[in-house]
């Protein structure tokens, strides 16, 4: 499980009937720099699967890979590389930023 950030909405059309009732964000992946409160270092960003109505500037947890659609097994085949599993209220990280910086160098 990880960590991202809700920076947007995902439409498209049709919708995969085993999927209604949910939405997919795009989801900037927190790596501990930015959880520390430091500046993000990743550029990494993903399409989540959504259907805890999380919306732009929460944070959230997310499963990926075969676990993402495990939530759904067996009633229902779907097609998720990632899933939204929890809507984080806090994410409390310790980091020395300068130390950890001073060593990445």
């Amino acid at each position: 499980m990880r960590i991202g950030l809700v920076i947007g909405r995902i439409c498209l059309q049709p919708v995969y009937e085993t999927l209604v009732g949910g939405r997919f964000l795009l989801v900037q992946v927190m790596d501990r720099f930015a959880l520390a409160g430091g500046q993000r270092k990743s550029t990494e960003s993903l399409i989540v699967y959504d259907h805890l109505g999380a919306g732009d500037g929460d944070l959230i947890a997310f499963t990926e890979s075969r676990e993402a659609a495990m939530p759904f097994y067996p009633e229902k085949r779907v097609p998720l590389d990632a899933y939204n599993a929890a809507i984080l209220d806090a994410a409390v990280i310790e980091l020395d930023l300068d130390a950890e910086l001073a060593q990445s160098k």
